[in-house]
């Protein structure tokens, strides 16, 4: 429960703290006074959108803190995952808003808005008019239905989820592989004759196409070749006056300075050197030139493999080494096709076991739906006759999906007829604001004794209503308090009445506009149900006032 609220500078607030009782308590005071400011502050405090706006003019930032009295233990492995093991019983939620943001703190440590949002499913359930609109929307009514079933009905319910989670995993799968797939079979020929045409090729070396080039050019200007290394011969051996025999001379000057001068012999001994390398040389170049013929069938078969191969690179790379890198590429994907083929095979086999399982499990959850359905409806009908709605007709419609959903196969819709003569109708059909607010707080009573939720708070839930309706209303809400917390803002007389704490708001415009709130005393309780039910006092209306508390 809510045991305090703490408020500075939060829209047309200065400061303020509030005590809360255990058991129901009403916020009273005039029109525009600020009432509702309380609850938006503690809508703040858990999680609600916040902006720059909320701070109050001429200030830098805004600050709300609740503390909270636990009964109930919050889930340890929560507890454990938000570091908050060592909470004790007191909990204390703060938020403080800036022109560039909001923070939220728990005992003092910086948390994120899940962490709140979290706090706020397991401790808090406000009523206010977008909540109103929520419970209206057919798309909520299947989660309403569900949170009323037993343990068993939560255990079917928790098997489904898991198991179409589980489809819904081999569904993404599935369609990913198929995506794989997505190549018309055009495309996976033309991606297979690509690797036959180059496989085809035979490259085994890289160099194959320059390697060849070279032989090319020797066929193709071998009697060009053969001239030159001729007369190259015959010029260093083959002649009179070759290099050979001006060596000659040469080498015989050198014997004859030699033995005049012996430090010549190493010369000598060069030029002998050379003249043999020479002659090496020259028959080198005879062989060569001798063997040198047109061999045509070779030349041919040069041609037309340069041919090929200059055809395999227009194609697939500009060098062989490009074409082979292609080669694998094409591979690669090939066989990835061939893979995806298999997988897709695999995971159509997989997503319909998941299929069936899930069609299955959602049968047996709808059977569950449906056999509670009656007993909810009959619960709500009887909850809203209390409430001055005897004609009432409440039914749950549970129809069937065309798909499985995250919630299995039903659509529920929740359906009231308040007049006897008509057909029931859907809720957000439902025209007068005091049905609504009575269907609310019906809902609210059943769900809350069904939950663990320990503060339920009320923004005008009596909107819309007065006398026999009212009075129910009261009295409902009384009901609850005993076991749960209620914060509630009240117009109605009869609902202030019932309070175990009363809060009177009053705008004040001294210097500038601020807000109090004053908790009531017996007699000043007396006094603001007095002015609430006569809009003045006067002995008539305190005496009302006192009737209607001690009823």
């Amino acid at each position: 429960m809510i045991k305090s609220l703490k408020i500075k500078d939060f829209i047309i607030i200065d400061e303020l703290e509030l005590e809360f009782d255990k058991g129901f308590n009403v916020i009273t005071g005039e029109t525009g006074a600020g009432k509702s400011i309380m609850i938006n502050a503690i809508d703040l405090a858990f999680g609600a959108r916040a902006n720059k706006e909320l701070i109050k003019t001429g200030k830098t930032r805004a600050a709300i803190e609740l503390t909270l009295d636990l009964k109930q233990n919050l889930p340890q492995s929560f507890l454990e995952e938000y570091g908050l093991e060592d909470y004790g019983k007191e909990l204390i939620i703060s938020r403080e808003i800036t022109e560039s943001g909001s923070r939220s703190r728990v005992n003092g440590a910086l948390v994120t808005q899940d962490v709140i949002k979290l706090l706020r499913e397991m401790l808090i359930d406000i009523h206010n008019q977008h909540m109103t609109y929520t419970y209206i929307q057919p798309k909520y009514h299947i989660n309403l239905l569900d949170s009323y079933g037993d343990d068993r009905h939560g255990t079917l319910l928790n098997e489904y989820k898991a198991i179409y989670s589980e489809m819904k995993s081999a569904l993404k799968q599935l369609e990913e592989a198929k995506n794989k797939t997505q190549l018309t079979q055009q495309q996976i020929d033309f991606l297979k004759f690509q690797i036959d045409e180059i496989a085809a090729a035979n490259i085994d070396d890289v160099e194959e196409d320059k390697k060849l080039e070279e032989e090319l050019s020797v066929l193709t200007n071998f009697e060009k070749l053969k001239e030159l290394t001729y007369s190259s011969y015959w010029s260093l051996y083959g002649e009179d006056g070759c290099i050979l025999d001006a060596l000659g001379k040469v080498k015989s000057n050198i014997t004859k300075a030699t033995e005049m001068d012996s430090s010549l012999q190493e010369v000598e001994s060069e030029i002998i050197n050379a003249q043999e390398a020479l002659r090496e040389l020259s028959s080198s170049l005879r062989s060569y030139a001798e063997s040198m013929e047109l061999d045509e069938q070779r030349l041919n078969e040069i041609q037309e493999r340069l041919d090929n191969l200059d055809k395999i690179k227009r194609k697939y790379g500009s060098t062989l080494e490009l074409v082979l890198e292609n080669y694998t590429k094409f591979e690669q994907e090939y066989n990835s096709i061939e893979f995806a083929q298999d997988e897709t095979q695999r995971l159509e086999k997989l997503y319909e076991e998941k299929l069936n399982l899930a069609a299955q499990k959602a049968q047996e959850l709808s059977t569950s739906r449906k056999q509670m359905s009656q007993t909810l409806a009959d619960t709500i009908k009887k909850e809203l006759e209390k409430l001055d709605m005897p004609k009432v007709k409440f039914e749950i419609d549970i129809k069937n999906s065309d798909e499985l959903l995250q919630t299995g196969k039903d659509i529920v819709e929740f359906l009231i007829s308040t007049n006897i003569s008509e057909s029931p109708k859907p809720l957000a059909k439902i025209a007068s604001g005091g049905e609504i607010s009575r269907v609310m707080l019906a809902l609210k009573t059943i769900f809350a004794k069904s939950d663990n939720i320990n503060t339920v708070i009320f923004d005008e839930i009596d909107t819309g209503i007065s006398g026999n309706a009212c009075q129910a209303v009261a009295q409902t809400i009384k009901e609850l308090a005993k076991t749960h917390q209620i914060i509630s803002i009240t117009h109605q007389p009869i609902i202030a009445a019932k309070s175990d704490c009363h809060f009177y708001v009053a705008k004040t415009q001294e210097e500038k506009t601020n807000v109090k709130v004053y908790t009531l005393d017996t007699n000043n309780k007396v006094k603001a149900i007095a002015m609430l039910a006569a809009g003045e006092i006067t002995d008539d209306s305190i005496n009302f006032a006192k009737q209607l508390i001690n009823s």
